[in-house]
């Protein structure tokens, strides 16, 4: 389950659990929110498409943070041949807020995870568990040592280079 909703004049698209950063909004820490202008709504493949919002559609959120501070900006302006340049930069101020529930439906529970060790050796089998449903076994495959292969390596002797003698020149008087 999935909706889109307009916070602070931008649109985000949310799911239980999932955390955003909107722009600053002037809540406290730790408080409740509801944000009702939501656009559409995805509920198990079933979409609802508001004109322009949905009536009585409401997605609950929690404030995590509300001073988080985003990356560096720099805004570089220059023209050429005039010797025009300037350089500033901003951090923008977001607060961060995870959504707890869309429509008053609140997060749904998360599969159960299982680690079991098979027969054959080295190897492990994930096990996943919904709602009393049992998935396939796939066993992952496990990995193997290469064999540590010794290898002596001789040193040359090196010998002295031998100078050749250069060619005398003569030369012809005239």
């Amino acid at each position: 389950m999935y909706a889109i909703v307009e916070i602070a004049g931008q649109q985000f698209k949310v799911e239980h659990g999932k955390k955003i950063f909107v722009h600053r909004l002037e809540f406290e820490e730790g408080k409740e929110v509801e944000f009702d202008k939501v656009l559409l709504i995805e509920d198990e493949g079933k979409i609802t498409i508001g004109e322009p919002t949905i009536k009585d559609a409401v997605i609950g959120g929690k404030i995590l943070d509300n001073q988080v501070r985003g990356d560096k900006v720099i805004v570089f302006k220059k023209k050429r041949k005039k010797g025009y340049r300037v350089k500033n930069g901003h951090r923008q101020n977001f607060t961060e807020v995870e959504i707890i529930s869309i429509n008053g439906k609140s997060s749904p529970k998360k599969a159960v995870t299982k680690k079991a060790e098979s027969k054959v050796a080295g190897t492990t089998v994930d096990e996943e568990t919904t709602k009393g449903k049992k998935a396939a076994k796939k066993p992952v495959a496990a990995k193997k040592e290469a064999p540590v292969k010794k290898t002596v390596k001789k040193v040359a002797e090196k010998k002295p280079a031998v100078k050749k003698p250069a060619a005398k020149k003569t030369a012809k008087s005239k």
